[in-house]
């Protein structure tokens, strides 16, 4: 291959191309599923796909906390401030 390069080198950078190649393959495989999979309206990300409902009859009962006339005025308030209509 090349006079000046050990033979070590040579394998080590003939490895290091074969596992550049593999990655390459396996990264547009993936790739091609998703899209695939995005197309027919089955794709969803995994990440969400895992996190279990927040609501609903699978999840937790919802909380409803009363809040008084100066707990409502000061969340108005606050609302006001943080939206610049004061």
């Amino acid at each position: 291959m090349f006079p000046s390069v050990s033979i070590l080198q040579q394998v080590t950078l003939a490895a290091l191309l074969a596992a550049t190649v593999a990655w390459f393959v396996a990264l547009g495989r993936v790739l091609r599923r998703t899209r695939r999979q995005t197309a027919a309206g089955r794709g969803r990300r995994p990440l969400l796909g895992s996190v279990p409902r927040q609501t609903g009859p699978a999840g937790p009962p919802s909380e409803c906390v009363e809040l008084s006339a100066a707990e409502r005025e000061a969340f108005a308030g606050l609302v006001r401030q943080l939206t610049g209509r004061g």
